[in-house]
């Protein structure tokens, strides 16, 4: 008997078309098909047109309308693959991930960087690993790109242009098309430790700031008297956060004791932060902030919006932030 799959599209660069304004999602579920049938007719596959969206409009209300559609539908399947544009689809991975802990089948988001009517595309190549992961039976959320396939929470986009748009941040590639076929690293995929809850809740007003020589903490006040609850400081190397003046660390003491969650993460995407080695670092710590460890970008902001979707108190926010979750967090990556 053929496995079930679920196709659910939300536009993205794959199913582009070229009109007046420059390329637009416009392609029908029917007109996909039509190009990756070969791969389709081992399953018994079934589309569901959810949106048709540039993903750098993708917001995490959209989000909330995928996981539901997930949760939905996922008893009635053996796997679900998402079409998706690959500005945002790194966020996306990592935010389902978050709420749809335990799910207990694949789910794999997959697009590509040209439309799928171009006859160069990568759009086929990258469908065809999405299906075959969405067909192995192996729980949780995946992102498929390049004939690679990464952990939803360590998915970062890093190339524009490249058909290698995404890399697999301080964790190894769970799976990958080479001569074996579809070779699955099955020690590196967290498996369910629970039955799957559905948890949409989100906070919105989480910000993202990248610090250079120059930065001013008057920028924390500010965000906070806009209602920002949650803030994920890209710092200098290890985590370094400037502490010649005073003033910045006063500044980011003051919005942590009057309630703002602040993560501090290295601006670099590789080998993670360590805030105890330098005194730059140390200073962060010392007025509160959480350090990110080896976590992605994308899982810091998507953790923090789903956590404080919660409206837990600190402590529990804090106990939450440093759970391994969905497989994004290392505590041990920098320190050994």
């Amino acid at each position: 008997m053929k496995k079930k799959i679920l196709i659910i599209t939300t536009g993205g660069t794959l199913a582009c078309v070229q009109n007046e304004k420059g390329l637009v999602p416009g392609l029908s579920s029917n007109d996909i098909l039509s190009y990756i049938s070969d791969i389709t007719n081992l399953y018994d596959v079934d589309f569901y047109e959810l949106f048709q969206l540039d993903s750098a409009n993708i917001q995490p209300s959209n989000w909330q309308t995928m996981a539901e559609t997930i949760y939905e539908k996922y008893t009635s399947y053996d796997g679900i693959v998402i079409f998706h544009g690959t500005d945002t689809m790194a966020y996306t991975a990592s935010a389902l991930s978050f709420m749809l802990l335990n799910i207990p089948i694949p789910v794999v988001i997959t697009g590509s960087q040209l439309s799928i009517l171009n006859p160069l595309a990568d759009a086929v190549e990258n469908c065809r690993c999405a299906i075959h992961m969405a067909g192995s039976g192996m729980p949780g959320i995946f992102l498929a790109f390049n004939r690679k396939v990464i952990l939803g929470t360590r998915a970062s986009k890093v190339r524009t242009t490249s058909f290698h748009a995404f890399e697999s941040i301080n964790y190894p590639y769970v799976g990958e098309i080479n001569s074996r076929g579809l070779d699955i690293q099955r020690s590196y995929i967290p498996g369910p430790t629970g039955s799957c809850v559905l948890e949409r809740r989100l906070e919105e007003k989480v910000f993202l700031i990248k610090l250079v020589p120059g930065f001013d903490g008057k920028i924390f006040q500010f965000l906070y008297e806009q209602g920002y609850r949650g803030l994920i400081i890209e710092a200098f190397g290890m985590g370094g956060i400037p502490s010649l003046s005073s003033e910045v660390m006063n500044d980011l003491r003051d919005v942590i004791q009057k309630g703002m969650i602040v993560v501090v993460k290295s601006q670099c995407p590789y080998e993670g932060s360590n805030l105890s080695l330098y005194e730059t670092g140390k200073a962060a710590l010392e007025v509160g902030v959480f350090e990110a460890y080896d976590m992605s970008t994308e899982a810091v902001v998507t953790k923090v919006m789903w956590i404080l979707g919660k409206h837990w108190e600190r402590k529990k926010i804090e106990e939450m932030f440093y759970k391994n979750l969905a497989g994004e967090i290392n505590l041990t990556s920098t320190k050994e």
